[in-house]
């Protein structure tokens, strides 16, 4: 006698709602572990829940184990499914929060790291505009590098991302919002730091350089960079001041970052003219979301506050 056919009975309850999102926290953060930060839950209790899952809709969901996560063939099915459930509930808020004149539900934005200070703290303006006008609203905040962003928005994993992209993406919509200042430092202990001769720029092919996303094959910013020895990478910003800091490596800051953090003594900027360049950062979002009226309103304060 063949295996009987999974099937979901009985009504949908809050607990399986919750046994949804948990499941879908471990798989666009890629495991149990990782998803503990993100659901502030214990490793044990994530394993529990979707055991419970597994149990509710009689499925094999994922694999786990020495090999890593994965998500089996019905594990994907779900996963698909929950996006469409969770998206569907979205919009059934949004309508009835526009018959109420409410604004109900909830929104997750995906920063590239340090956007606190930037451009006179412009986020801190629209985060309290926004709270004003939608003090029901959750918002979740996770910060991340550049090329994060723009692959958590593709992905469905924030619905609103503030980053820097130097490339179009047809399905996202893009508000500019302001530019950053980049510039090559060097640090007290490096040899460029104390000289007060006119430093040559075929010098710096000698010195090693943290490589930064600009930096990459194909993205440099001046043909120069190319000829640069780049003996380290460190996209997060923090991770290439320490190594700038080091002594031993040079690589590009953004100047505000610098001044917030007072090491403006510290710090050298070099060939500000020849190799210094601007980032644009930018407000990102897909076109068609579950929560349009609240990443309208948000998009709004962007447009209000960042002028």
């Amino acid at each position: 006698m063949g295996r009987k056919k999974a099937a979901l009975t009985g009504q949908l309850a809050d607990m399986d709602l919750r046994l949804l999102k948990v499941f879908k926290a471990v798989v666009e953060c890629g495991g149990f572990t990782p998803a503990e930060l993100q659901l502030n839950l214990a490793n044990s209790t994530i394993s529990n829940y979707i055991a419970d899952l597994e149990k509710r809709l009689d499925m094999r969901l994922c694999e786990r184990g020495r090999a890593g996560f994965s998500l089996t063939e019905q594990g994907q099915t779900v996963y698909n499914a929950t996006l469409e459930l969770l998206s569907a509930i979205d919009q059934f808020k949004n309508t009835i929060n526009q018959s109420h004149n409410r604004i109900l539900g909830d929104l997750h934005l995906g920063f590239a790291e340090h956007m606190l200070g930037a451009h006179n703290s412009s986020i801190l303006k629209v985060l309290h505009l926004f709270s004003i006008k939608a003090p029901e609203v959750k918002i979740r905040i996770s910060t991340m590098s550049s090329d994060d962003v723009i692959a958590a928005l593709l992905n469905q994993q924030v619905d609103i991302g503030i980053t820097v992209t130097s490339q179009p993406y047809p399905e996202l919509t893009t508000m500019k919002l302001f530019e950053e200042e980049m510039l090559l430092y060097c640090a007290q202990d490096h040899p460029l730091f104390n000289r007060t001769d006119e430093i040559q720029a075929a010098e710096l092919r000698q010195y090693r350089f943290v490589e930064s996303p600009r930096l990459m094959t194909g993205r440099e910013v001046h043909p120069d960079m190319k000829l640069w020895n780049k003996q380290a990478r460190a996209h997060h910003q923090e991770a290439r001041a320490t190594l700038i800091l080091s002594g031993h490596y040079l690589g590009f800051l953004p100047r505000h970052l610098v001044r917030n953090w007072r090491l403006e003594k510290d710090l050298r900027p070099l060939f500000n003219d020849q190799y210094g360049y601007t980032n644009t950062v930018k407000a990102l979002w897909r076109k068609r979301q579950h929560n349009q009226l609240i990443i309208q309103l948000f998009t709004d304060c962007l447009a209000e506050t960042t002028v």
